[in-house]
């Protein structure tokens, strides 16, 4: 394995996607949407944990390094689930250590908390990423942390759900945390 190559331990921690052109290629990388920092220093991504009891799917979320998570087997967010959230198949598409495969709903340990996780925030901004070439997703990617705002802005006519997370991250933007009417605003203060 080359020193540049996406590994399997990347996954939701490392962007595959998002990495410069030219002699640095694979060797500088971006955390992926939902990637943290633990007070270790290890990369870590989340996931749904799975009720062993009742094979639903539970509102707890863990953050798992990669050997971590090699200990368990981890289905993908867009996993069919009915209204109690259990599996709807009786066959899951997951990983475990590293390989994707094919195991019995009752196996699962773990769920993906978004398709989107695996990649960076810039990357996901990408429309119809899965459909694109690699190469064009690099260079689609590398725009986007270039974009520049515009003078006159107006809402894209197509989205992929990324961009109000982009915003609220740009710390740029202010935002809420609680509901209300914008009633007053003044250079330095706005009323809600």
């Amino acid at each position: 394995m080359e020193v540049r190559d996406v590994h399997y331990s990347h996954y939701g921690r490392m962007c595959p996607i998002e990495t410069p052109e030219g002699p640095n290629i694979g060797l500088i990388n971006s955390l992926s949407s939902y990637a943290r920092v633990n007070e270790f220093g290890f990369i870590e991504t989340p996931y749904r944990k799975v009720d062993l009891d009742t094979n639903a799917i539970t509102d707890q979320i863990d953050y798992l390094t990669a050997d971590e998570e090699d200990s368990y087997v981890v289905a993908q967010a867009n996993s069919r689930l009915d209204e109690n959230g259990r599996f709807i198949d009786d066959e899951v598409v997951c990983r475990f250590r590293g390989n994707n495969t094919v195991m019995a709903k009752e196996k699962m340990d773990y769920m993906d908390v978004s398709p989107k996780q695996v990649v960076s925030a810039a990357t996901a901004c990408i429309p119809f990423l899965e459909n694109d070439d690699s190469n064009r997703a690099l260079m689609g990617a590398n725009m986007q942390r270039q974009a520049v705002p515009l003078m006159n802005p107006e809402a894209p006519f197509v989205g992929t759900g990324m961009e109000h997370v982009a915003a609220r991250d740009s710390g740029a933007a202010i935002t809420a945390n609680h509901r209300g009417r914008v009633e007053h605003v003044e250079s330095n203060e706005i009323l809600v």
